[in-house]
């Protein structure tokens, strides 16, 4: 298989030249097509698994938090089960406030982890793809996708980033609705 010239290969046209490199083709290799199809292979292998390890930074990062903000949660429950009585809470005001502003802020940081892993898994992902239009199978990119409906049923497939963002955005809608109750209640 020889590498067309970017204007002529879909692919590089999709990538804006940035994903195959046009002075490398099948002919650059010794023992030809084989071994350039061996190396795109070798290079497919690599970037899955490191579109993987990606998932699983995610993953980490999202058991962090959630333990995080699961503890914060519990500490709250404990901490106010005996709540202040007749105004107390009012002298509390100040220093929840400032510990609502850093939970808040957690929880921004939590969002915008998880958009920015959300974009760079699909970038590696297209990558994937644009990959595996080289060699012989799709199964990620075509087949996978399509079978789960290419994300357009959410009865068929939800994607998990969908549901990752809501919890932090949950999670500081408890803090604040708490923080007004804790405040405001008579």
């Amino acid at each position: 298989m020889s590498a067309q010239s970017s204007s002529e290969d879909p692919v590089a046209a999709k990538t804006g030249d940035g994903l195959w490199n046009d002075h490398i083709t099948a002919r650059s290799y010794a023992d030809g097509a084989d071994k350039y199809q061996n190396a795109v292979l070798e290079q497919y292998k690599i970037y899955v698994e490191m579109a993987d390890r990606i998932s699983s930074r995610r993953s980490l990062t999202n058991t962090f938090f959630l333990t995080l903000n699961s503890g914060v949660l519990t500490a709250s429950a404990l901490f106010w089960q005996r709540q202040p009585s007749g105004g107390a809470q009012f002298r509390f005001a100040a220093p929840l406030a400032v510990v609502l502003l850093v939970l808040l802020v957690q929880c921004a940081a939590w969002f915008w982890i998880v958009r920015s892993y959300r974009l760079l898994n699909g970038a590696k992902y297209s990558v994937v793809g644009l990959l595996e239009q080289r060699l012989p199978a799709s199964p990620y990119w075509s087949a996978e996708w399509r079978a789960l409906g290419e994300g357009k049923d959410w009865r068929k497939y939800l994607p998990l980033t969908h549901l990752e963002q809501w919890v932090p955005i949950t999670f500081a809608v408890v803090y604040l609705v708490g923080f007004v109750v804790l405040i405001f209640e008579s």
